[in-house]
């Protein structure tokens, strides 16, 4: 019973501990005025036929704030490259020099900040809805053990403590990506 409890508990843990890792993921990809490496991460490349990500074809850099620079391994990739760009809707202009693609990522404006502050707190939501179903998953596991009603107790307030933890760390990401945003 007492492998059951910590399995339970365990697994809830690692479930709420993924949907902060998930909602860090989807926030790298929110850009924050800044160029950034992660800011092409999306992008796929056709590769000799198969759909390559961009990193495994070039290296990509940020020479100042303003610019990416993207250096593929093989020079015939260039036009392939520019391509996934356009095909990932990342709202970038990509130019080459014969050697590189170079994105001058333009500054945000208020009313784009404030778009990509809503799609944050979108991702944030996402995340609380998914905390909150590991916690209801495993109440709902404790209720199926046979054990005595104050342990399901005790176990259910452990839960609890555990979501609250994670919604307030989720709390502490999206705050930390909004000032992010909202910084010009």
């Amino acid at each position: 019973m007492e492998d059951e409890i910590k399995f339970i508990l365990d697994s809830t843990k690692e479930a709420m501990d993924n949907a902060l890792m998930h909602l860090k993921k989807k926030l790298v990809n929110i850009r924050a005025g800044k160029a950034s490496p992660s800011m092409v991460g999306s992008v796929m490349v056709d590769y000799y036929g198969s759909p390559t990500p961009l990193g495994q074809v070039a290296n990509v850099s940020t020479p100042d704030g303003m610019t990416i620079t993207i250096q593929p391994w093989e020079k015939n990739l260039i036009p392939e490259i520019e391509r996934g760009i356009h095909q990932a809707n990342l709202g970038f202009n990509p130019m080459n020099n014969g050697e590189s693609v170079i994105i001058n990522v333009p500054p945000l404006t208020e009313e784009r900040r404030k778009e990509l502050a809503k799609q944050a707190k979108h991702e944030a939501e996402e995340s609380k809805i998914g905390v909150r179903n590991d916690r209801k998953n495993a109440n709902s596991d404790i209720k199926d053990l046979e054990i005595s009603d104050d342990l399901k107790k005790n176990l259910e307030i452990d839960i609890q403590k555990m979501t609250d933890s994670h919604i307030e760390k989720i709390e502490e990401i999206l705050a930390h990506k909004e000032k992010e945003i909202m910084t010009v």
